[in-house]
């Protein structure tokens, strides 16, 4: 019987710490005008803070292995939802500024936001040229989310 309950303790605690299992990234914040982006919310499940960025843009954050989203978030800035590849450990990121499109339709604002989110990768070359970045290219990736939604027929 004694040997039953500790076995059955082990068990117990091993499928524990299998499901607690954590992974750390670390990384840095930067607007797509080279700008550090200090005390940005760093969020998974779009409600879970795990992190902010210090006042240089740098974030160190512990997430679970199962985790493949993380959300960063700061004011001024459109959020942005990256996609972690299992090997990445480093995740460095530009975010867009966000603006006001007065007198445009929803379509061709969300237009122009695609044509400035298809060069953040050139953003991201151009901040590993000038020093910011230790990575000339993301190991994740980042989709665009349009605000606006085609109305179904």
């Amino acid at each position: 019987m004694k040997k039953l309950i500790i076995t059955f303790i082990v068990i117990i605690v091993s499928t524990c710490s299998l499901y607690s299992q954590n992974k750390t990234i670390k990384g840095r914040v930067i607007s797509d005008d080279f700008e550090i982006v200090p005390l940005a919310s760093i969020m998974i499940n779009d409600t879970v803070e795990v992190g902010k960025t210090d006042l240089n843009g740098f974030f160190q954050i512990d997430i679970p292995v199962s985790e493949k989203k993380i959300l960063f978030r700061f004011v001024g800035l459109e959020p942005a939802i990256i996609a972690i590849v299992d090997t990445c450990n480093e995740v460095e990121v530009v975010m867009m500024l966000s603006g006001t499109y007065d007198f445009k339709t929803p379509k061709k604002v969300d237009r122009l936001r695609k044509e400035r989110f298809k060069k953040l990768p050139e953003l991201h070359k151009e901040a590993f040229a000038k020093g910011i970045f230790k990575t000339d290219k993301a190991c994740y990736t980042q989709e665009f989310i349009p605000h606006y939604k085609k109305k179904p027929k």
